[in-house]
């Protein structure tokens, strides 16, 4: 399988933020606008409008989790303290450490070609992330690809136990073996190259005009230099020590 077919197919991965900080007052603002309803003690949220189609779309897939693979369940519930469908710049889904919360993107949960059981198998992912996260396992940039790996075991222990998923068993195998061998593709570097590609994607899908598409693309250029000086600076200083 190609590459760039393979890339395309990740969910979450690289994205999972891992800072310590709060939650931002954008995703504060969020959540309290978001229509949101629990599911066994879990947050389960999004920006939709009425009816909410994706929000409608997570709980089935909650469901058939529940149904199918109640261990994963109990972790999910466990591990996770909110499912948020909102707008995501360079991931179908990714772990929001600052929020606890598994975030899945609204076009990527919509589109016709997304099954319950693809959104169930993001959940799956997104959810292994905050439970090494409270082991103690920080997302650096030297274990990503070993850590993206688990998740997509963890995904196809889920899957292969759904009824007629092989396709999407298929997809998560070759997924995985392109992870174990790729490792630039989860570089800062190129991070912040699909963050900030997505970026743009995504204000176009809102429909912001050229004008504020034109500012954030300048903002991004000045922030690009000024984390290659970082890196070029920090790399200096390694080398000193």
């Amino acid at each position: 399988m190609p590459h760039l077919k393979t890339r395309r197919n990740l969910r979450g991965v690289s994205f999972a933020k891992k800072s310590d900080r709060k939650a931002t007052i954008v995703d504060r603002i969020g959540l309290w606008l978001s229509t949101s309803r629990e599911v066994d003690g879990l947050w389960v949220g999004s920006m939709e409008c009425k009816p909410q189609p994706g929000l409608c779309r997570v709980e089935d897939a909650l469901r058939l989790i529940k149904d199918h693979d109640p261990l994963h369940y109990s972790r999910i519930i466990s591990n996770l303290e909110r499912i948020w469908v909102d707008l995501l710049p360079n991931a179908r889904a990714s772990y929001e450490r600052s929020l606890n919360a598994c975030k899945l993107d609204e076009r990527f949960v919509l589109l016709e070609t997304t099954s319950l059981e693809r959104i169930a198998s993001c959940i799956v992912h997104e959810a292994t992330h905050a439970r090494l996260e409270r082991w103690g396992i920080s997302y650096n940039e030297k274990v990503r690809s070993r850590i993206e790996a688990i998740c997509l075991r963890r995904e196809l222990n889920f899957v292969g136990k759904l009824p007629q998923a092989e396709p999407l068993r298929e997809e998560i195998a070759r997924t995985l073996e392109w992870c174990i061998g790729e490792h630039d593709y989860f570089s800062n570097t190129n991070s912040w190259q699909r963050w900030e590609r997505g970026n743009v994607e995504t204000l176009r899908h809102m429909g912001a005009p050229n004008w504020v598409i034109s500012v954030v693309l300048k903002v991004q250029a000045v922030r690009a230099r000024m984390l290659r000086l970082a890196y070029r600076f920090d790399g200096s200083s390694s080398r000193r020590t």
